[in-house]
């Protein structure tokens, strides 16, 4: 075959291997298939989801308790004299008549000087702040996914090159025993060719055992055990210093927003702490109708203030205080940690960056120096010990680049999580995603029942998902 008819072979070939690869690559689990994994079946997620619906229940509660209370109640009563008085002389013994009364009774605070309202614009602050937390789980549990991917993906590459290291060894012994049968080597060469083999055995099954940690982990994260993982995908678009970073993770990070807004609902419990010295003007009317007595109408209405209250008035100010100025100290503090966060992601990325090209220098040497071993050790000019060796600084170099890959591709997200984007509306993974305000708009306003056809559609949707 001419050089011209080999080419568009050649090319054919290629081409052939080139779809074959796209094939196998399109039915391996990517890194973004896991992600969308993770986020449907956490366990996590759904606790601090329902977390979530109680808080928004506290601001129903809230906006309840600015409404009117009306009640129903009903007595019945029988009555029997067993012992005559000084006013009564006769005493029948004899039960009196069944007698009944009902009564409809409505109760309602007119005005307690925005006690409230500041109360329901507590709740609305928590739950903004649980709103928050929630998407700090949110990104907890992708970083563990993108963590748990990287490890199983990192393992797996590890037993595979420790088992080609105990198959080359193998036959490096089948070698040293063969040159020894016909008396080119000595007896040490092959023990130390057995004991190499030995050690690579060892070797070999804890990176079985450490694919199998590797494997439950993923399971526990993923929802089931990885099968066939593709490659590690690209690094995801990072800002390029900093500065930039940090600006970002300040304006966006979920523990800076909940932080905020746990402040703020802290500024609000002061002054509501503040508002109980103030009076309290309430209205009650009642409806009664007692037996044979005609139907009783009253109309209440009453102000009242608690002048003494052995000190626990100016302990809740105080105490407001204190939650007041622990909150703020809180943001500070979220703020150092969020900064920090940043910062330790950036000099992870620069130092694997820094030990994989040094690794994939160090791995070019030690395949050349393998390489000369091998050749001067049939050459008479080294010992099987120096063949062993060689082959254990490659292999470790390998080993290391395998690590190293892994943790700087788990980096790149821990700089997303640290600036606030390891989201899946960032991500853009391309599935529905849980609606924190769905419930909390059905809800708000303290609906009557929660057979509310809206209601109804919401806890629908949430059981769903």
């Amino acid at each position: 075959m001419t050089r011209r008819q080999f080419k568009p072979l050649l090319l054919a070939t290629v081409a052939g291997l080139g779809v074959l690869a796209g094939t196998i690559s399109a039915s391996a689990e990517t890194l973004a298939d896991a992600l969308v994994s993770a986020y449907k079946v956490s366990h996590l997620l759904e606790q601090n989801r329902a977390t979530l619906r109680a808080a928004d229940e506290d601001v129903a509660g809230a906006v309840a308790d600015l409404r009117p209370v009306v009640t129903w109640g009903a007595e019945f009563t029988k009555s029997r004299c067993t012992m005559p008085s000084s006013f009564t002389r006769s005493c029948t013994g004899q039960w009196s008549d069944l007698s009944a009364a009902m009564a409809l009774t409505w109760q309602w605070t007119l005005f307690d000087f925005g006690r409230g309202s500041l109360a329901v614009g507590i709740q609305k602050e928590t739950v903004l702040a649980t709103r928050a937390a929630l998407l700090s789980t949110e990104q907890d549990v992708l970083l563990s996914a993108v963590k748990a991917y990287a490890d199983a993906k990192a393992t797996a590459e590890q037993v595979a090159i420790t088992e080609n290291s105990v198959r080359v060894i193998s036959e490096q012994l089948k070698a040293a025993q063969d040159r020894f049968d016909v008396g080119e080597v000595t007896k040490t060469d092959v023990s130390q060719a057995e004991a190499s083999l030995a050690g690579a055995k060892a070797s070999l099954a804890a990176a079985q055992g450490q694919y199998k940690a590797a494997r439950e982990a993923y399971k526990a994260v993923i929802g089931h055990y990885p099968e066939r993982l593709a490659a590690l995908p690209k690094a995801p678009k990072l800002p390029k210093t900093t500065d930039e970073a940090n600006l970002t993770a300040l304006r966006l990070h979920p523990a800076i927003t909940q932080a905020q807004h746990l402040v703020s609902a802290a500024d609000i419990g002061v002054q509501l702490a503040h508002a109980q010295h103030l009076p309290t003007v309430t209205g009650e009317a009642q409806l009664s109708d007692p037996q044979d007595q005609g139907a009783q109408s009253t109309l209440t209405l009453s102000i009242g203030q608690t002048i003494y209250s052995g000190g626990a008035i100016a302990s809740a100010n105080r105490k407001a205080v204190a939650n007041r100025d622990k909150a703020r100290a809180g943001l500070s503090e979220a703020g150092v940690e969020v900064a920090q966060g940043v910062a330790n992601a950036f000099a992870a990325i620069d130092v694997y960056r820094a030990q994989i090209r040094a690794y994939d220098e160090q791995i070019q040497a030690a395949d050349l120096a393998y390489q000369g071993v091998k050749e001067e050790a049939t050459l008479g000019a080294r010992t099987t010990l120096d063949v062993l060796n060689s082959e254990q600084d490659l292999l470790d170099a390998k080993a290391s680049r395998i690590s190293a890959e892994a943790s700087l591709q788990v980096a790149y997200y821990q700089l997303l999580s640290a600036m606030g984007l390891l989201t899946v509306e960032n991500l853009k993974l391309g599935i529905p995603t849980y609606d924190p305000a769905a419930y909390y708009n059905a809800v708000q306003n303290a609906p009557l029942s929660d057979q509310g056809k809206a209601l109804d559609r919401v806890l629908r949707a949430i059981g769903k998902n």
